[in-house]
C-alpha cells in the first residue's frame, strides 16, 4: 500500500550516520535513496533505513519540522528515533 501525504523522515545510512528529509511518498523516496538517486549525502553511505517517520498535514509543515528535526543533537535524534545511545 502507497503511503502519500508529506512526511518527514530519517534515514540511518550504512556508516551509522543519520538523514534527515521530507517527502510525499515514504516508499518511493527510500528506494531512491538506495538506489543512489536520492541525496548526494545518503548516495555515498548505502544503503540506508528509514528509522524515524512522521506525517505531517502540509507541505510547509512537513519542511518545517524537517528544519528543526536537523537542528537537534545526534543524541536527540537518536532518542525521536527510538534508538539507544550505542545506535543499535
Amino acid at each position: 500500500m502507497k503511503e502519500s501525504g508529506n512526511f518527514v523522515y530519517i534515514l540511518r545510512c550504512a556508516d551509522g550516520t543519520l538523514y534527515t528529509g521530507w517527502t510525499t511518498d515514504l516508499q518511493a523516496r527510500l528506494r531512491a535513496h538506495n538506489a543512489g538517486k536520492g541525496a548526494k549525502y545518503t548516495k555515498a553511505r548505502l544503503p540506508v533505513r528509514m528509522v524515524y517517520s512522521e506525517s505531517l498535514p502540509s507541505k510547509n509543515e512537513a519542511m518545517r519540522r524537517e528544519s528543526a528535526i536537523k537542528r537537534l543533537t545526534r543524541a536527540s535524534k537518536l532518542k525521536l528515533a527510538g534508538i539507544d545511545k550505542s545506535g543499535v
